[in-house]
């Protein structure tokens, strides 16, 4: 397999590094911000990207992009990752909001929700998991009923990230109760200071602001704010879902995290140990795996083919590369690596984030064999 550059991609990353290295402190992490800061560094920071086109630089030039390759948009992900995620809850407005947008958006809704999305000075969050409908994203319950002029939608939604401080809620919402599983689901675009919205912090182990509990009390929603055709919802959030799996370079995070552990190692003299040079080469291959299957996902979307399986199996890898590098920083770490500030106590926040967020190991792990056995003779 040929990783060489092209030189207009290598490039882009010269460039970006650059830029990034002039405009960050060292050692940036955004997600140690609390979330009022994180939101207004986030949105000075991608005015800056915005200025140069490169906050959504995949995307058509007629809605702020640059209409770069795949291959950009995943350089433009590993060095955002590598160098702390700058852009924050702007990397999901970028990756998925927004092509959603433009594949099922009114011209309306295009012109106003894509420009600000390019100009970085909106933030949104994802209206999906409910309690009994995380990983199983199909039972969820929020309805949204017509009552001849508009839509009233009811429900709730948890673990909502970014809520607190979003301006917009990607909502899911059952239009069709009587359709199947899969249908009978609409799309929202709902303001997150409408009448009848409330959001409160759920606590948790992360840092504050993290999860968030969204209530929809009779919401009155206008059907300009539906995004494609009534209860016709399913078929945009599959596509947008391989999107948000592959959309963010979890590994290249991983693989930094791992580094300082193997450093850290090497200066206390730790490698001598077997046990612990295991751990530290087996998380080594781990990322390296994600590496090479995100790639192979990059490279099928480059061709117009639908990486569907491939996203499943590398959201698999990635998730087990988290988890072999916090295995790693315990081994090198031991109990100090439970405490907060070491390379430990940050990946597991991280590690435990990624067996979740966007569907469990399991429920990818089912999808495999689901796609697997379907396609198999009979």
């Amino acid at each position: 397999m040929d990783f060489e550059w092209r030189p207009e991609e290598a490039e882009f990353r010269h460039d970006l590094k650059t830029f990034l290295e002039a405009e960050l402190p060292e050692d940036f992490d955004a997600f140690s911000l609390e979330p009022p800061e994180q939101k207004k560094f986030s949105k000075a920071f991608a005015a800056k990207l915005a200025e140069r086109r490169w906050l959504t630089p995949a995307w058509p030039r007629e809605y702020g992009g640059l209409e770069q390759s795949p291959w950009q948009q995943l350089i433009l992900s590993e060095e955002m990752v590598a160098h702390g995620e700058p852009r924050t809850a702007q990397y999901m407005c970028v990756n998925w909001v927004g092509p959603a947008l433009i594949l099922a958006g009114t011209e309306e809704q295009k012109q106003y929700h894509l420009q600000r999305i390019s100009r970085g000075d909106v933030v949104w969050c994802q209206g999906f998991s409910e309690p009994g409908a995380g990983s199983d994203l199909a039972a969820l319950r929020t309805k949204a009923t017509w009552d001849g002029s508009e839509y009233v939608i009811s429900g709730e939604k948890i673990w909502t990230s970014y809520a607190d401080t979003a301006d917009y809620c990607f909502l899911l919402a059952r239009t069709d109760p009587e359709a199947s599983k899969h249908n009978g689901i609409s799309i929202f675009l709902v303001p997150t200071d409408a009448a009848g919205v409330t959001i409160s912090e759920i606590p948790s182990i992360f840092a504050p602001g993290t999860f968030n509990q969204c209530v929809f009390d009779d919401v009155r929603a206008p059907e300009s704010w539906r995004l494609g055709p009534d209860s016709g919802g399913w078929p945009i959030i599959r596509k947008l879902l391989v999107n948000e799996r592959v959309g963010v370079a979890r590994f290249r995070r991983a693989s930094s995290t791992l580094d300082h552990v193997a450093k850290a190692a090497l200066a206390a003299g730790l490698l001598d140990d077997p046990i612990i040079c295991e751990a530290v080469a087996k998380a080594q291959a781990a990322c390296d795996a994600a590496r090479v299957l995100i790639y192979r996902v990059v490279d099928e979307r480059a061709k117009g083919q639908a990486p569907d399986l491939t996203a499943y199996v590398y959201r698999v890898a990635t998730i087990r590369a988290e988890k072999a590098v916090y295995e790693a920083a315990l081994q090198v770490e031991g109990s100090g690596g439970l405490l907060k500030g070491s390379h430990g106590a940050a990946q597991f926040g991280h590690a435990l984030a990624s067996g979740v967020a966007t569907g469990t190991l399991e429920m990818q792990l089912n999808l495999i064999a689901r796609d697997v056995i379907g396609a198999a003779p009979r």
